[in-house]
Protein backbone atom coordinates (compact mmCIF):
# COMPACT_ATOMS: atom_id res chain seq x y z
CA UNK A 1 0.00 0.00 0.00
CA UNK A 2 1.12 3.58 -0.64
CA UNK A 3 0.13 6.58 1.44
CA UNK A 4 1.38 9.92 0.22
CA UNK A 5 0.60 12.03 3.25
CA UNK A 6 2.45 11.68 6.51
CA UNK A 7 1.47 13.48 9.68
CA UNK A 8 3.70 16.53 9.27
CA UNK A 9 2.05 19.80 10.36
CA UNK A 10 2.67 23.03 8.52
CA UNK A 11 4.46 25.19 11.09
CA UNK A 12 5.31 28.87 10.99
CA UNK A 13 6.29 29.22 14.65
CA UNK A 14 6.08 27.12 17.77
CA UNK A 15 4.78 28.56 21.02
CA UNK A 16 4.50 28.02 24.70
CA UNK A 17 1.34 26.74 26.32
CA UNK A 18 -1.85 28.13 24.85
CA UNK A 19 -3.77 30.80 26.62
CA UNK A 20 -0.79 32.56 28.17
CA UNK A 21 -1.05 36.26 28.94
CA UNK A 22 0.83 38.79 31.05
CA UNK A 23 0.39 38.31 34.80
CA UNK A 24 -2.39 40.47 36.15
CA UNK A 25 -4.06 40.98 32.77
CA UNK A 26 -7.11 39.32 31.30
CA UNK A 27 -6.38 36.95 28.45
CA UNK A 28 -8.75 38.94 26.26
CA UNK A 29 -6.46 41.95 26.19
CA UNK A 30 -3.97 39.87 24.22
CA UNK A 31 -1.03 40.91 26.34
CA UNK A 32 -1.18 44.58 25.43
CA UNK A 33 1.14 46.45 27.74
CA UNK A 34 2.81 49.83 27.67
CA UNK A 35 6.58 49.79 27.72
CA UNK A 36 6.38 52.54 30.30
CA UNK A 37 4.53 50.21 32.64
CA UNK A 38 7.42 47.79 32.87
CA UNK A 39 6.26 45.32 30.22
CA UNK A 40 5.49 42.27 32.36
CA UNK A 41 6.42 39.01 30.69
CA UNK A 42 3.54 37.70 28.57
CA UNK A 43 2.81 34.11 29.43
CA UNK A 44 5.61 33.81 31.93
CA UNK A 45 5.75 34.03 35.73
CA UNK A 46 9.53 34.26 35.72
CA UNK A 47 11.17 37.51 36.70
CA UNK A 48 12.18 39.59 33.71
CA UNK A 49 15.90 39.35 32.92
CA UNK A 50 18.11 42.39 33.16
CA UNK A 51 18.27 44.87 30.29
CA UNK A 52 19.67 43.08 27.26
CA UNK A 53 21.40 46.30 26.24
CA UNK A 54 23.48 46.38 29.44
CA UNK A 55 25.46 43.26 28.56
CA UNK A 56 28.50 43.74 26.36
CA UNK A 57 27.57 40.57 24.49
CA UNK A 58 24.00 41.67 23.81
CA UNK A 59 22.73 42.08 20.28
CA UNK A 60 22.49 45.63 18.98
CA UNK A 61 19.04 47.16 18.76
CA UNK A 62 19.27 47.67 15.00
CA UNK A 63 18.57 43.99 14.30
CA UNK A 64 22.00 43.14 12.90
CA UNK A 65 23.52 39.69 13.33
CA UNK A 66 25.97 39.34 16.20
CA UNK A 67 29.04 37.31 15.38
CA UNK A 68 30.15 34.95 18.08
CA UNK A 69 30.51 31.52 16.56
CA UNK A 70 27.17 30.16 17.75
CA UNK A 71 24.25 29.24 15.53
CA UNK A 72 22.28 32.26 14.38
CA UNK A 73 18.62 32.48 15.38
CA UNK A 74 16.49 34.64 13.12
CA UNK A 75 13.07 36.06 13.93
CA UNK A 76 11.06 37.14 10.90
CA UNK A 77 7.83 38.98 11.62
CA UNK A 78 5.50 39.39 8.64
CA UNK A 79 3.20 42.35 9.17
CA UNK A 80 2.16 45.46 7.19
CA UNK A 81 3.09 47.98 9.87
CA UNK A 82 2.92 51.05 7.61
CA UNK A 83 4.13 54.05 9.61
CA UNK A 84 4.38 51.98 12.79
CA UNK A 85 7.47 50.15 14.01
CA UNK A 86 7.91 46.66 15.42
CA UNK A 87 10.02 45.50 18.35
CA UNK A 88 10.72 42.15 19.96
CA UNK A 89 10.69 41.07 23.58
CA UNK A 90 11.31 37.67 25.11
CA UNK A 91 12.11 35.41 28.02
CA UNK A 92 15.90 35.13 27.73
CA UNK A 93 18.95 36.86 26.30
CA UNK A 94 19.37 38.68 24.06
CA UNK A 95 15.67 39.49 24.64
CA UNK A 96 13.86 40.42 27.83
CA UNK A 97 10.28 41.28 28.70
CA UNK A 98 10.89 44.92 29.71
CA UNK A 99 12.81 46.36 26.75
CA UNK A 100 11.98 45.98 23.09
CA UNK A 101 14.71 45.36 20.53
CA UNK A 102 14.03 46.95 17.17
CA UNK A 103 13.13 44.75 14.23
CA UNK A 104 14.60 45.80 10.91
CA UNK A 105 12.05 46.45 8.15
CA UNK A 106 12.61 44.76 4.80
CA UNK A 107 10.90 43.82 1.57
CA UNK A 108 7.36 42.42 1.50
CA UNK A 109 6.48 43.71 4.98
CA UNK A 110 9.06 41.42 6.62
CA UNK A 111 10.71 42.59 9.83
CA UNK A 112 13.86 40.79 10.96
CA UNK A 113 16.03 40.37 14.03
CA UNK A 114 18.97 37.92 14.14
CA UNK A 115 21.34 36.92 16.91
CA UNK A 116 23.79 34.18 17.82
CA UNK A 117 23.18 34.76 21.54
CA UNK A 118 20.12 32.52 21.78
CA UNK A 119 21.47 29.48 23.60
CA UNK A 120 18.27 27.82 24.84
CA UNK A 121 14.57 27.64 24.07
CA UNK A 122 13.05 31.11 24.20
CA UNK A 123 9.55 32.54 24.43
CA UNK A 124 9.00 35.78 22.55
CA UNK A 125 6.44 38.25 21.29
CA UNK A 126 6.53 41.18 18.88
CA UNK A 127 5.12 44.55 19.86
CA UNK A 128 3.59 47.31 17.75
CA UNK A 129 5.34 50.63 18.47
CA UNK A 130 6.82 48.89 21.53
CA UNK A 131 3.47 49.49 23.24
CA UNK A 132 0.98 46.84 22.06
CA UNK A 133 1.67 43.11 22.39
CA UNK A 134 0.68 40.73 19.64
CA UNK A 135 -2.50 38.88 20.55
CA UNK A 136 -2.62 35.26 21.61
CA UNK A 137 -0.01 33.17 23.42
CA UNK A 138 3.75 33.57 23.27
CA UNK A 139 5.76 32.37 20.31
CA UNK A 140 8.63 29.97 20.81
CA UNK A 141 12.02 29.48 19.15
CA UNK A 142 15.03 27.20 19.51
CA UNK A 143 18.67 28.17 18.97
CA UNK A 144 19.60 28.25 15.30
CA UNK A 145 16.03 28.41 14.03
CA UNK A 146 14.64 30.83 11.50
CA UNK A 147 11.13 31.50 12.75
CA UNK A 148 8.45 33.13 10.59
CA UNK A 149 5.39 34.54 12.35
CA UNK A 150 2.28 36.37 11.14
CA UNK A 151 0.91 38.22 14.20
CA UNK A 152 -2.00 40.57 14.73
CA UNK A 153 -2.18 43.26 17.39
CA UNK A 154 -5.59 44.90 17.21
CA UNK A 155 -8.29 42.57 15.91
CA UNK A 156 -10.11 40.42 18.45
CA UNK A 157 -12.76 38.80 16.26
CA UNK A 158 -13.20 37.53 12.76
CA UNK A 159 -16.19 38.15 10.51
CA UNK A 160 -18.62 36.09 8.49
CA UNK A 161 -20.86 36.85 5.52
CA UNK A 162 -22.87 35.16 2.80
CA UNK A 163 -20.16 36.04 0.32
CA UNK A 164 -21.66 34.14 -2.61
CA UNK A 165 -25.45 34.27 -2.06
CA UNK A 166 -26.37 32.47 -5.29
CA UNK A 167 -23.61 30.11 -6.32
CA UNK A 168 -24.79 27.99 -9.25
CA UNK A 169 -23.11 24.67 -9.98
CA UNK A 170 -22.84 23.07 -13.39
CA UNK A 171 -21.61 19.79 -11.87
CA UNK A 172 -24.58 19.37 -9.55
CA UNK A 173 -27.45 21.35 -11.04
CA UNK A 174 -28.28 23.61 -8.10
CA UNK A 175 -28.03 27.12 -6.70
CA UNK A 176 -27.11 27.82 -3.08
CA UNK A 177 -25.40 30.34 -0.83
CA UNK A 178 -21.78 30.05 0.29
CA UNK A 179 -20.93 31.42 3.73
CA UNK A 180 -17.41 32.61 4.53
CA UNK A 181 -15.78 33.21 7.91
CA UNK A 182 -12.52 35.19 7.92
CA UNK A 183 -10.33 34.93 11.05
CA UNK A 184 -9.21 37.89 13.20
CA UNK A 185 -5.85 38.28 11.45
CA UNK A 186 -7.28 38.26 7.93
CA UNK A 187 -7.97 41.96 7.42
CA UNK A 188 -5.32 43.27 9.80
CA UNK A 189 -2.37 41.22 8.55
CA UNK A 190 -2.59 41.07 4.78
CA UNK A 191 0.66 39.11 4.53
CA UNK A 192 -0.93 36.04 6.13
CA UNK A 193 -2.48 33.04 4.36
CA UNK A 194 -4.75 30.56 6.12
CA UNK A 195 -5.90 26.91 6.17
CA UNK A 196 -9.45 26.34 4.96
CA UNK A 197 -12.21 24.34 6.63
CA UNK A 198 -15.15 23.31 4.41
CA UNK A 199 -18.36 22.64 6.32
CA UNK A 200 -21.79 21.46 5.20
CA UNK A 201 -25.22 22.88 6.09
CA UNK A 202 -23.86 26.43 5.98
CA UNK A 203 -27.14 27.95 7.19
CA UNK A 204 -26.60 26.34 10.59
CA UNK A 205 -23.05 27.44 11.32
CA UNK A 206 -23.08 31.13 12.26
CA UNK A 207 -26.54 32.59 12.74
CA UNK A 208 -29.37 31.32 14.95
CA UNK A 209 -31.92 33.11 12.76
CA UNK A 210 -31.11 30.85 9.81
CA UNK A 211 -30.13 27.71 11.74
CA UNK A 212 -32.30 24.62 11.97
CA UNK A 213 -34.41 24.85 15.12
CA UNK A 214 -32.77 28.19 15.94
CA UNK A 215 -29.61 26.45 17.21
CA UNK A 216 -26.37 27.41 15.47
CA UNK A 217 -22.98 25.71 15.63
CA UNK A 218 -21.32 28.93 16.93
CA UNK A 219 -18.45 28.45 14.52
CA UNK A 220 -17.39 32.11 14.55
CA UNK A 221 -17.45 32.33 18.35
CA UNK A 222 -15.43 29.12 18.60
CA UNK A 223 -12.84 30.22 16.05
CA UNK A 224 -12.51 33.68 17.61
CA UNK A 225 -11.97 32.24 21.09
CA UNK A 226 -9.46 29.72 19.77
CA UNK A 227 -7.46 32.45 18.05
CA UNK A 228 -7.42 34.55 21.21
CA UNK A 229 -6.34 31.87 23.65
CA UNK A 230 -4.18 29.94 21.20
CA UNK A 231 -6.08 26.65 21.29
CA UNK A 232 -7.17 26.70 17.62
CA UNK A 233 -5.14 27.82 14.66
CA UNK A 234 -6.76 30.60 12.66
CA UNK A 235 -8.49 29.38 9.51
CA UNK A 236 -10.98 30.42 6.87
CA UNK A 237 -14.30 28.56 7.15
CA UNK A 238 -16.45 27.93 4.08
CA UNK A 239 -20.06 27.03 4.82
CA UNK A 240 -21.71 25.28 1.88
CA UNK A 241 -25.45 25.75 2.30
CA UNK A 242 -27.74 22.80 1.79
CA UNK A 243 -30.69 22.62 -0.61
CA UNK A 244 -34.03 20.85 -0.68
CA UNK A 245 -32.11 17.91 -2.15
CA UNK A 246 -29.89 17.63 0.94
CA UNK A 247 -30.44 13.93 1.60
CA UNK A 248 -29.45 12.93 -1.92
CA UNK A 249 -26.49 15.34 -2.09
CA UNK A 250 -24.89 14.20 1.16
CA UNK A 251 -25.21 10.44 0.67
CA UNK A 252 -22.89 8.25 -1.40
CA UNK A 253 -25.35 5.47 -2.26
CA UNK A 254 -29.03 4.65 -2.59
CA UNK A 255 -30.56 3.51 0.68
CA UNK A 256 -33.56 1.22 0.33
CA UNK A 257 -34.85 2.12 3.76
CA UNK A 258 -35.17 5.82 2.94
CA UNK A 259 -35.76 5.44 -0.78
CA UNK A 260 -33.15 8.01 -1.78
CA UNK A 261 -29.52 9.03 -1.87
CA UNK A 262 -26.54 8.69 -4.10
CA UNK A 263 -25.32 12.14 -5.22
CA UNK A 264 -22.36 12.54 -2.87
CA UNK A 265 -19.77 12.05 -5.61
CA UNK A 266 -21.30 14.94 -7.57
CA UNK A 267 -21.57 17.05 -4.42
CA UNK A 268 -17.89 16.53 -3.60
CA UNK A 269 -16.91 17.16 -7.21
CA UNK A 270 -18.78 20.48 -7.01
CA UNK A 271 -16.75 21.49 -3.95
CA UNK A 272 -13.43 20.28 -5.36
CA UNK A 273 -13.71 21.55 -8.95
CA UNK A 274 -15.97 24.60 -8.59
CA UNK A 275 -16.15 25.99 -5.05
CA UNK A 276 -12.56 25.40 -3.92
CA UNK A 277 -10.98 27.05 -7.01
CA UNK A 278 -13.31 30.02 -6.52
CA UNK A 279 -12.32 30.29 -2.85
CA UNK A 280 -8.59 29.91 -3.54
CA UNK A 281 -8.76 32.64 -6.20
CA UNK A 282 -10.72 35.12 -4.08
CA UNK A 283 -9.14 34.58 -0.65
CA UNK A 284 -5.66 34.22 0.84
CA UNK A 285 -5.80 30.47 1.37
CA UNK A 286 -3.27 27.73 1.96
CA UNK A 287 -4.66 25.39 -0.72
CA UNK A 288 -2.65 22.21 -0.10
CA UNK A 289 -4.52 19.20 1.22
CA UNK A 290 -2.43 19.24 4.41
CA UNK A 291 -4.16 22.54 5.22
CA UNK A 292 -7.61 21.76 3.80
CA UNK A 293 -10.23 20.27 6.10
CA UNK A 294 -13.81 19.03 5.75
CA UNK A 295 -16.26 18.65 8.61
CA UNK A 296 -19.97 18.05 9.05
CA UNK A 297 -22.57 16.36 11.17
CA UNK A 298 -25.23 13.70 10.59
CA UNK A 299 -25.34 13.19 6.81
CA UNK A 300 -22.69 15.90 6.65
CA UNK A 301 -20.52 13.69 8.86
CA UNK A 302 -21.17 10.76 6.55
CA UNK A 303 -20.15 12.68 3.43
CA UNK A 304 -17.06 14.04 5.23
CA UNK A 305 -15.92 10.52 6.09
CA UNK A 306 -16.63 9.52 2.49
CA UNK A 307 -14.54 12.45 1.24
CA UNK A 308 -11.67 11.15 3.36
CA UNK A 309 -11.77 7.95 1.32
CA UNK A 310 -12.58 9.27 -2.16
CA UNK A 311 -11.16 12.81 -2.06
CA UNK A 312 -8.15 12.56 0.23
CA UNK A 313 -6.08 14.20 -2.50
CA UNK A 314 -7.93 17.42 -1.59
CA UNK A 315 -8.97 16.99 2.05
CA UNK A 316 -6.14 16.01 4.37
CA UNK A 317 -8.14 16.68 7.54
CA UNK A 318 -11.58 15.13 8.13
CA UNK A 319 -14.14 15.61 10.88
CA UNK A 320 -17.30 13.49 11.20
CA UNK A 321 -19.62 14.60 13.99
CA UNK A 322 -22.50 12.24 14.75
CA UNK A 323 -22.13 10.73 11.28
CA UNK A 324 -25.05 8.77 9.84
CA UNK A 325 -23.01 5.60 9.99
CA UNK A 326 -26.23 3.56 9.66
CA UNK A 327 -26.78 4.72 6.07
CA UNK A 328 -27.23 1.91 3.51
CA UNK A 329 -26.33 -0.93 5.87
CA UNK A 330 -23.26 0.93 7.19
CA UNK A 331 -21.69 1.26 3.75
CA UNK A 332 -19.17 3.78 5.09
CA UNK A 333 -17.44 1.01 7.07
CA UNK A 334 -16.70 -0.79 3.82
CA UNK A 335 -15.42 2.43 2.29
CA UNK A 336 -13.02 3.08 5.17
CA UNK A 337 -11.79 -0.51 4.93
CA UNK A 338 -10.49 0.26 1.41
CA UNK A 339 -8.23 3.09 2.57
CA UNK A 340 -5.00 1.02 2.56
CA UNK A 341 -5.50 0.51 -1.19
CA UNK A 342 -5.82 4.23 -1.89
CA UNK A 343 -2.93 6.43 -3.07
CA UNK A 344 -3.51 8.86 -0.20
CA UNK A 345 -5.51 9.26 2.98
CA UNK A 346 -6.24 12.07 5.49
CA UNK A 347 -3.54 12.86 8.01
CA UNK A 348 -6.07 13.37 10.81
CA UNK A 349 -9.58 12.02 11.36
CA UNK A 350 -12.00 13.17 14.06
CA UNK A 351 -15.12 11.08 14.84
CA UNK A 352 -17.68 11.56 17.59
CA UNK A 353 -21.23 10.99 18.76
CA UNK A 354 -23.45 11.44 21.75
CA UNK A 355 -25.13 8.51 23.47
CA UNK A 356 -28.60 9.83 24.24
CA UNK A 357 -31.90 10.83 22.70
CA UNK A 358 -34.29 8.76 20.62
CA UNK A 359 -31.52 7.41 18.37
CA UNK A 360 -28.77 7.29 21.02
CA UNK A 361 -26.99 9.34 18.33
CA UNK A 362 -26.08 6.11 16.50
CA UNK A 363 -23.40 5.54 19.11
CA UNK A 364 -22.95 1.81 18.50
CA UNK A 365 -22.48 2.11 14.74
CA UNK A 366 -20.19 5.10 15.11
CA UNK A 367 -18.04 3.24 17.64
CA UNK A 368 -17.64 0.60 14.93
CA UNK A 369 -16.61 3.34 12.48
CA UNK A 370 -13.90 4.51 14.88
CA UNK A 371 -12.75 0.90 15.24
CA UNK A 372 -12.55 0.58 11.46
CA UNK A 373 -10.25 3.61 11.30
CA UNK A 374 -8.01 1.91 13.86
CA UNK A 375 -7.99 -1.25 11.75
CA UNK A 376 -6.61 0.64 8.76
CA UNK A 377 -3.84 2.22 10.81
CA UNK A 378 -5.17 5.29 12.58
CA UNK A 379 -3.95 5.73 16.16
CA UNK A 380 -5.99 7.25 18.97
CA UNK A 381 -4.60 10.56 20.18
CA UNK A 382 -2.19 10.82 17.26
CA UNK A 383 -4.01 10.51 13.94
CA UNK A 384 -7.49 9.69 15.27
CA UNK A 385 -9.63 11.39 17.89
CA UNK A 386 -12.82 9.57 18.87
CA UNK A 387 -15.22 11.14 21.37
CA UNK A 388 -18.50 9.99 22.94
CA UNK A 389 -20.29 12.82 24.73
CA UNK A 390 -22.26 11.51 27.68
CA UNK A 391 -25.81 12.80 27.37
CA UNK A 392 -25.17 14.18 23.91
CA UNK A 393 -28.04 14.11 21.45
CA UNK A 394 -28.29 14.44 17.68
CA UNK A 395 -28.54 18.20 17.22
CA UNK A 396 -26.64 21.46 16.85
CA UNK A 397 -26.64 22.20 20.58
CA UNK A 398 -24.31 19.29 21.27
CA UNK A 399 -22.27 19.67 18.07
CA UNK A 400 -21.44 23.23 19.09
CA UNK A 401 -20.31 21.98 22.51
CA UNK A 402 -17.91 19.47 20.95
CA UNK A 403 -16.68 21.82 18.23
CA UNK A 404 -13.77 23.51 20.11
CA UNK A 405 -11.99 20.23 20.86
CA UNK A 406 -12.67 18.90 17.38
CA UNK A 407 -11.16 21.96 15.69
CA UNK A 408 -8.20 22.02 18.08
CA UNK A 409 -7.40 18.47 16.98
CA UNK A 410 -7.89 19.00 13.25
CA UNK A 411 -6.43 22.50 12.84
CA UNK A 412 -3.93 22.40 15.66
CA UNK A 413 -2.97 25.13 18.11
CA UNK A 414 -2.55 28.74 17.10
CA UNK A 415 1.26 28.70 17.15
Amino acid sequence: MRWTLSLVPVVFAACSSAGSSPPGQAATDGGASSAAEGGASPGSDAAAPSDAGSDAKSAPADGSIVEGGAATTTFRVHYPAGTHRLTLRGSAGPLDWTHGLALTPGANDTWTYSSDLVTAAIDFKPMLDDATWSRGPNYHALPGQTVDIYPHFVSTAGSYARRWPAFTSTVLASTRGIMVYLPPSYDENTTAHFPVLYMHDGQNLFDASTAFGGNEWKVDETMNAGAEDGTIREAIVIGVENTADRINELTPTYDAGTGGGGKADLYLKMIVTEIKPMVDLALRTMPARETTAMMGSSLGGLVSAYAGVRRADTFGLVGAMSPSTWWDNRMILGEVATMPTKPSRPALVYVDSGDSGASSDDVVNTADLAAKYRTVGYVDGATLKYVVQAGGQHNEIYWSQRLPAALAFLLGAAR
